[in-house]
């Protein structure tokens, strides 16, 4: 035959397994990008929520299933040979490639909030098993290292089947993130401010580490003192409003999430959506107000911090005045908090008039 290949010609040799599993890493590294941009895939075919979960599930177990074996190959003597990495290579390869086909299946019209927290499982999939491969080929066998990503990736497939299954679903789940989040910023705020130092128990750590220095006028190196490390009247005055403001955001959250729970209905994604969108900005803006009044207290970044963070609830509770899940908006609860965030930014301003804008 013309094609054959003649009997002497040489054999492809496999690169050694180590070699193998550093390439299998720089693959995998390759895939993320895509699904952190990637959109989801055009198809004629009715979504069916039932057959995508099951799809989704079964490649997390397959990918936790390969995990294990390539983790177990490879913490022990003999290591594999070339054409038994290939072949397990090949394996974790095709797993992880399944898993992002699934998650590119599910479509935008099932809501960005679900897609999102599919898109972060899926990612934390992928990271986790580019992790174990690349600790596998520059660590001995029996490494500590070596079990703590296998855990990794464990873990993230674990966490599949807890994924909510539907947008309104989803938008509970980040609410009540958003929730807990704010609450506590709240109470490390209440702490610092009932205590009325800020940094007393830093500076005692570091004071009885260097009872030497006491004597020295300029401090600790690296610590605040004197007026850096404590709030003058005017600061505490301004505080209480603050944390008011922040009480308040609290009480947007919940409230928000509680109509939710109580008048979401999952076929209107877009403006579950909506609301998630916004109120996952209210979490930042008062981390960002709760930083600002740590000693030394910027009254003008404070009246900036807490204006932005007004800006942002007023936006938040108009959006869900505004959609479904506010059925009777002239008769909510949403009236009263506007006039609670005004209030508490009306004192702020009181409180830092002399601050030119």
């Amino acid at each position: 035959m013309a094609n054959a290949v003649p009997p002497d010609a040489p054999v492809p040799t496999l690169a050694v397994p180590s070699e193998q599993l550093r390439h299998l890493a720089e693959e995998l590294r390759l895939l993320l990008p895509g699904v952190r941009v990637g959109e989801a895939r055009e198809t004629t075919k009715e979504f069916n929520p039932e057959t995508f979960w099951r799809r989704f599930n079964e490649a997390a177990v397959t990918v936790s299933t390969e995990a294990t074996t390539l983790t177990v190959v490879f913490s022990r003597l003999p290591l594999p040979s070339p054409q038994e990495t290939q072949r397990f290579c090949e394996q974790v390869h095709a797993a992880i490639k399944a898993i992002i086909a699934a998650y590119y299946s599910l479509p935008k019209d099932q809501g960005t909030t679900l897609r999102k927290l599919v898109r972060s499982a899926t990612l934390d999939i992928v990271d986790g098993m580019a992790q174990l491969v690349e600790m596998l080929y520059v660590t001995p066998t029996q490494s500590p290292e070596n079990l703590i990503s296998y855990n990794s990736v464990w873990d993230a497939c674990q966490k599949v089947p807890k994924i909510p299954r539907d947008n309104k679903a989803a938008a509970l789940s980040v609410l009540t993130k958003s929730v807990n989040l704010v609450k506590d910023a709240h109470e490390e705020m209440e702490q610092a401010v009932e205590e009325c130092d800020p940094y007393c128990g830093l500076l005692n750590d570091i004071e009885e580490d260097n009872s030497d220095n006491h004597g020295d006028e300029e401090g600790i190196l690296g610590c605040p003192n004197n007026r850096d490390s404590y709030w003058s009247e005017e600061d505490q005055e301004l505080i209480i409003p603050c944390l008011a403001l922040v009480r308040a955001s609290k009480a947007c959250l919940k409230k928000i999430r509680l109509s939710v729970a109580e008048n979401g209905k999952k076929d209107q994604v877009a403006q579950l959506d909506d609301i998630v969108d916004i109120s996952d900005e209210i979490s930042p803006s008062v981390d960002d107000l709760a930083l600002s009044i740590y000693p030394p207290v910027c009254h003008l970044t404070v009246r900036l911090n807490a204006a932005k963070l007004v800006s942002v609830l007023e936006k938040a509770l108009e959006i869900t005045k505004a959609s479904h899940v506010t059925p009777q908006p002239e008769d909510s609860w949403i009236p009263l908090l506007i006039n609670a965030v005004d209030h508490c930014m009306n004192r702020i301003k009181e409180l830092t008039h002399e601050v030119e804008l």
